[in-house]
């Protein structure tokens, strides 16, 4: 078996591998730029992706929607010609606005989770951007799909389907998560892969599957191809890059973690979600930490409710002050043993 160029549409990806969004800062023009740059999609996160503009801390969403131009404009200039999406999750304030941004800076994929993107299509009428739902399940992939055909008369232009192994927010119940031997998501994957075909053809064309959770080498790779996926989107790998946009603090911390070290965490929106175990973590065991500023990121956000500010949480973390900040990881995290490169990772996963 040897990969195949991941074809979306017009856009032929010569390594079908997809550089997961992370945010805060994360994944921003850097990371992206160099993943573009050796053939596989560089994906920035928008999520409050201007947190150190000057104007950040007195109007984020505008801050943000500038820095959604810069550092899609940077990563183009790094990625010589390379493919560079964003991923925007749906919970996002403002979700419209975000993403009539990234149309409007050129962006060539949008990925969108954290929720359904119903009206996704809507938003990007009169962009040639090509645009991906993050599902996690069969239900949630026919729910999109149907919603997309009957209300838009259109498809996916590809599908991320994220299983339970990713870092971030997940579209999983903490219980399920705990007892994640018994969910069969190689199941739901192939599921996916035959459901979507009526689709394509219907619309006359090809809906490639993107595998995403957990996926750490080519032996991973080879059994998501296997399973039927076209590609695989890959996250946590990247992190302990040079290119990468996080702190070296930020970098430490994954090579430091160990396999007890990994939580099952609930956002303050209520989403399960997986990161490395910490100083933040144990003071939110004990109770609620206030918070004195709301920055506008989640729209489903109530400051009075919230365990704690999770831009403020992600905003230390990215800037490497490691107690305090919120370290999202997928469950590989563990495995990570030294610094690498971009060049690199796709050197080794390759085939």
């Amino acid at each position: 078996m040897r990969m195949k160029p991941l074809i979306i549409g017009d856009l032929t990806v010569r390594v079908p591998i997809i550089q997961g969004g992370m945010g805060v800062g994360i994944s921003r023009s850097n990371l992206a730029g160099a993943v573009a740059r050796e053939g596989g999609i560089g994906i920035i996160s928008t999520a409050q992706i201007g947190y150190d503009e000057p104007d950040f801390d007195n109007n984020q969403i505008e801050t943000n929607l500038l820095a959604i131009k810069k550092h899609i404009d940077k990563a183009k200039e790094i990625a010589e010609g390379g493919i560079v999406g964003v991923n925007i999750m749906v919970a996002t304030k403002q979700y419209e606005r975000y993403v009539r941004a990234a149309c409007e800076a050129g962006a060539d994929v949008i990925i969108s989770g954290a929720g359904l993107p119903i009206s996704l299509p809507d938003m990007v009428k009169g962009c040639k951007v090509k645009i991906a739902p993050i599902v996690s399940s069969m239900r949630a992939t026919s729910v999109i799909l149907k919603m997309w055909d009957r209300k838009y008369h259109r498809t996916a232009d590809f599908i991320v389907v994220e299983g339970p192994h990713a870092g971030g927010h997940l579209g999983f119940s903490k219980e399920e998560l705990e007892n994640i031997d018994e969910i069969d998501f190689d199941r739901e994957i192939k599921e996916i892969v035959k459901y979507k075909r009526a689709f394509e053809e219907k619309y006359q064309t090809n809906i490639p599957v993107v595998a995403a959770g957990g996926i750490f080498d080519q032996n991973d790779i080879k059994h998501a191809l296997e399973l039927g996926a076209n590609g695989v989107q890959i996250a946590t790998r990247f992190v302990v890059t040079e290119e990468c946009d996080a702190s070296p603090e930020y970098k430490q911390a994954y090579l430091d973690a160990k396999e007890e070290d990994i939580r099952i965490v609930i956002s303050p929106v209520g989403m399960p979600g997986r990161a490395i175990a910490n100083g933040l973590l144990k003071k939110v065991g004990e109770g609620k930490l206030p918070i004195e500023k709301c920055f506008h990121c989640l729209s489903h956000c109530n400051p009075k409710e919230a365990p704690y500010c999770i831009t403020k949480a992600l905003i230390n973390a990215v800037r490497g002050n490691i107690e305090e900040g919120l370290l999202f990881c997928g469950d590989n995290v563990y495995r990570l043993k030294e610094m690498t490169t971009v060049k690199a990772i796709f050197e080794e996963l390759v085939f």
